[in-house]
């Protein structure tokens, strides 16, 4: 009998472990506030090698058949973004935000417990407003750094939307770069697909 009741505990915290992981963390403001949708971010936002008016937020207003902001900013790192957050979000009455933002970081050297704080802060102070945020995650092979899971504990801290990996499938494709670090017209496409099914549940 004692065996069997081991058997059966163990069985029963292994059904509410996956539960648990199934379930996934706890998305923030599913039904947002706010009356615009914002894409905040650097130079992937901007749309840095894409033709005029081919950037991802862009396209992404004419899938959805609502305007979208660009508040993209080329070379922007998170503690640039966390300066100009009150004029370039907060400010235009967010209801959805997507970000796009720690490449830059990266590449100038910011360590990864910086990176994350900074974009925690910004997540935060978003969702404070009511707005449900949705980070485009980057991930860039032998470079990383840990970033890639400084956007997941962020985004498991905070409830934000997560895409892993903005990048997936684009990065290293001549067809859908325009050089070694931003997409072209059709990479940014790709970009504002994924955001695209990200937001759909929340429009």
């Amino acid at each position: 009998m004692k065996r069997v009741a081991i058997v059966v505990g163990m069985v029963l915290v292994a059904l509410l472990a996956y539960r648990y992981l199934a379930s996934g963390p706890k998305v923030r403001n599913t039904r947002p506030q706010g009356d615009t949708i914002i894409c905040f971010g650097d130079s992937l936002t901007a749309g840095t090698g894409a033709a005029i008016g081919m950037d991802y937020p862009s396209q992404l207003a004419r899938m959805i058949g609502r305007p979208v902001i660009n508040a993209g900013l080329p070379g922007d790192t998170t503690a640039g973004a966390l300066a100009r957050l009150e004029q370039d979000v907060l400010a235009r009455s967010p209801r959805i935000v997507l970000i796009t933002i720690g490449g830059n970081d990266l590449t100038h050297g910011v360590d990864r417990e910086v990176f994350s704080r900074n974009l925690q802060t910004i997540i935060t102070r978003i969702q404070a407003a009511g707005a449900l945020v949705v980070v485009g995650g980057i991930e860039v092979p032998l470079r990383d750094r840990g970033y890639r899971e400084g956007y997941r504990e962020v985004a498991r801290a905070t409830g934000a939307v997560l895409i892993p990996n903005i990048f997936q499938g684009i990065l290293g494709r001549p067809d859908l770069m325009s050089d070694p670090i931003h997409p072209n017209t059709a990479g940014y496409a790709l970009m504002a697909e994924r955001f695209h099914e990200a937001i759909r549940p929340y429009l």
